[in-house]
């Protein structure tokens, strides 16, 4: 009796991995349906989360649980398209905190892909000399090493990237005060320059 009761805790044991993996597959499968296969994102509004430091993307989960970032309601992009929409307030206020890290700890080990898309390469100086100046001691190599944990920018979405910058610019989004000081002097141009820059990174 007591050899069978062990045998059965060991295949519930054996067992407990495949289902955690299976329920973070499940949980990844509806980030994708927005965010793009293996987090890639196809869509100019919708931004890249494959490679995000572990980090900022929990940060990023817990600050959308709080509702302290702007949560517009968005489409499913693919897989059952038919399903309500939804935004990021409502899909992390219904995860909990050991769902959150795991998320951000699995996309943090995809590899980051820079989106393909157009840009105006009569941009591109200005904005690479806006940010070296301004923004690569937070976010260098072009903001695309996830060591600084800060949020991926170059290779980025460029349609996300502009609405970032408009909610940093309306005290819409929280922001480190030195970021702060850089944002508020950057004039429409000065921000344009930098999309563009970013976007060039591919």
């Amino acid at each position: 009796m007591k050899r069978q009761i062990l045998i059965s805790l060991s295949i519930v044991a054996l067992g407990m991995p495949a289902l955690a993996s299976a329920d973070l597959d499940a949980l990844m499968q509806e980030c994708n349906d927005c965010h793009g296969d293996n987090g890639v994102s196809q869509w100019t509004d919708m931004p890249t989360i494959a490679g995000l430091a572990e980090f900022v993307h929990a940060d990023a989960l817990y600050i959308y649980m709080d509702g302290a970032r702007p949560c517009a309601d968005s489409e499913y992009r693919q897989g059952d398209t038919s399903r309500p929409v939804t935004n990021m307030c409502d899909i992390a206020a219904n995860l909990t905190e050991d769902q959150i890290d795991e998320l951000a700890a699995a996309y943090a080990e995809l590899p980051y892909v820079p989106a393909t898309q157009e840009f105006d390469a009569s941009l591109v100086d200005a904005g690479k000399a806006l940010h070296d100046k301004h923004c690569d001691r937070c976010h260098s190599d072009a903001g695309m090493n996830p060591d600084d944990e800060a949020g991926m920018l170059g290779g980025q979405q460029m349609g996300y990237l502009r609405s970032m910058f408009e909610q940093y610019a309306a005290n819409e989004r929280e922001q480190p005060g030195k970021m702060k000081e850089v944002v508020d002097m950057l004039s429409p141009d000065d921000v344009e320059a930098l999309v563009n820059y970013y976007g060039s990174v591919q």
